[in-house]
């Protein structure tokens, strides 16, 4: 049994979320709650949350995962970016609270050159801040990114040094994204290659605190720092190495989430269908 579902829109009312991640045939499923690209919102009212969870509940379908808008910059050195991303993560675990959603992942962000110390300092404060606002039991999970110029959470030992700083372990695990790590030049398509970096990975963080992965290819080659996600098995990545991936307890047993394209080669439901078929229950 894994458990996979893709990214769905919250078009027309958040509870219609459901519908589309039934509909797709999802096990699990992640939305954003508002606009990705922009600082505005609109409020949750509380019939639409209840039938969000009237829905969960009555489809079974599970856990429901949050994504953080993408303008938030945890580390950045600009005063009235950094305030708003304070606030704006706040709200956020409390929409989740609000819709019973257990997960929240994030991005870390960018240091703007500034120094990569300040950076993870900025956001270490920054969760901090947010998580004392907002004492509830959404977890949040920092997401491994592709190591881009002055970004934080490239490394592993990024993820492990915020959460040092931040040490709140009831509130703050990480979310593994299999194109991010990758590129940010981890292995993951061999059998080798992959126990390297989840040994490291259980070194640096530990893999207990991987609850959530975003089961994506690759566009770009290994190192390249490119965030560029692919159909499963259509990246470089490719299914030899979705089947090593699919085949460790530490990847197969977590909520598996896709961030893959839709085009003409291939739809979420089709790359549904090749997680189920590579992970040998399609």
């Amino acid at each position: 049994m894994v458990r996979v579902g893709v990214h769905v829109s919250i078009a027309g009312s958040i509870d219609r979320a459901v519908d589309r991640a039934e509909e797709i045939g999802c096990d699990t499923f992640q939305i954003f709650s508002r606009n990705p690209r922009g600082w505005s919102f609109k409020e949750i009212s509380q019939e639409a949350a209840e039938e969000f969870k009237r829905k969960i509940q009555r489809t079974e379908i599970g856990p429901a995962v949050d994504h953080m808008p993408y303008l938030p910059n945890f580390a950045t050195p600009k005063e009235e970016v950094y305030q708003k991303s304070v606030e704006a993560l706040a709200l956020e675990l409390e929409r989740c609270d609000l819709l019973r959603i257990p997960y929240l992942v994030t991005h870390l962000g960018s240091h703007l050159d500034s120094g990569k110390e300040k950076g993870l300092r900025r956001t270490a404060e920054a969760i901090k801040k947010a998580i004392s606002a907002t004492e509830n039991g959404v977890i949040l999970l920092l997401e491994t990114t592709s190591g881009s110029k002055n970004s934080v959470g490239g490394s592993f030992e990024d993820l492990a040094d915020i959460m040092r700083r931040v040490d709140r372990e009831d509130r703050v695990a990480t979310c593994f994204d299999t194109c991010h790590a990758f590129a940010a030049g981890y292995e993951v398509r061999s059998e080798e290659g992959l126990e390297e970096t989840l040994e490291e990975f259980d070194e640096e963080v530990g893999l207990e605190k991987i609850l959530v992965v975003h089961l994506n290819d690759s566009k770009g080659v290994r190192g390249s720092k490119l965030d560029r996600h692919e159909h499963i098995g259509l990246g470089v990545i490719g299914e030899d190495g979705f089947r090593q991936i699919l085949r460790h307890p530490a990847i197969r047993g977590r909520p598996l989430i896709l961030e893959t394209p839709v085009d003409d080669r291939r739809d979420d439901r089709g790359n549904i269908a090749k997680v189920r078929e590579l992970a040998g229950v399609g």
